[in-house]
């Protein structure tokens, strides 16, 4: 009777399950930041107990996975609407390696040692932490870089095919919040700042949904509530 119990949990859970994770999102089955990998982790142990032990009532199992589900849904609601809520619930992009030197306070901030990066750097192929412009440790944890130029991959424009390119751009606004720290590391402030934004007819910078910096000084605008793209660059 337990096994066929048993059977019946497993055709019932695994199709809620599915339907929970395409609720919940890509982002929380691809990158797994933090708070997401504990939800995951929390379902898992839920189903799993729900499934080996026929004793435990069924529907509590069901309740609490469509719980979870929307306790996912709120944080990443309240992440959206306070940014200082956000940091403190799951983990922001940081720098760790700027201009071929490592970020010591940042490192300390995210509990990474200098062995971490420069493995997580071999794993990318580099080996020299000078060859890298920028390293970035993402909220999945992964880190993303730029090399240097003359480091970098043999691209279209090494064998005379023009492109375009821009670098990497930095986010100096971000929801409607200017990121100082970015922009003091960019040898900018808030009145370069307000400056730019007055050029967009932009005088509160509440009203910016997105803004960033290249490497090059083009500045780039995404105003809120527009589903266009980011208005034309400034080229300072």
């Amino acid at each position: 009777m337990d096994t066929i119990k048993v059977l019946g949990r497993i055709v019932t859970i695994l199709p809620l399950l599915l339907f929970i994770g395409l609720f919940m999102g890509k982002r929380s089955i691809g990158e797994l930041p933090v708070f997401d990998f504990l939800v995951v982790l929390v379902l898992g142990s839920v189903v799993g107990a729900d499934i080996a032990d026929p004793k435990i009532n069924h529907i509590h199992t069901v309740i609490a996975m469509i719980a979870i589900a929307f306790v996912q849904k709120f944080v990443i609601w309240i992440k959206l609407k306070n940014r200082k809520i956000g940091k403190l619930l799951t983990f922001e992009p940081t720098v760790v390696v700027f201009k071929g030197e490592l970020v010591e306070k940042n490192l300390k901030d995210i509990n990474y040692s200098i062995d971490n990066i420069i493995q997580m750097l071999r794993e990318e192929n580099v080996f020299h932490i000078q060859d890298v412009d920028m390293g970035i440790i993402e909220a999945n944890g992964r880190l993303s870089i730029k090399l240097r130029s003359g480091n970098e991959p043999v691209t279209k424009k090494d064998m005379n095919i023009y492109t375009r390119g821009e670098g990497y751009e930095m986010p100096i606004i971000m929801d409607g919040e200017i990121q100082k720290d970015i922009l003091y590391k960019t040898n900018k402030d808030e009145k370069w700042l307000e400056k730019q934004l007055n050029e967009y007819g932009i005088s509160d910078s509440k009203d910016v949904f997105y803004a960033a910096i290249s490497d090059q000084g083009k500045f780039t605008l995404l105003r809120k509530g527009k589903e266009q793209g980011p208005l034309p660059p400034i080229q300072h």
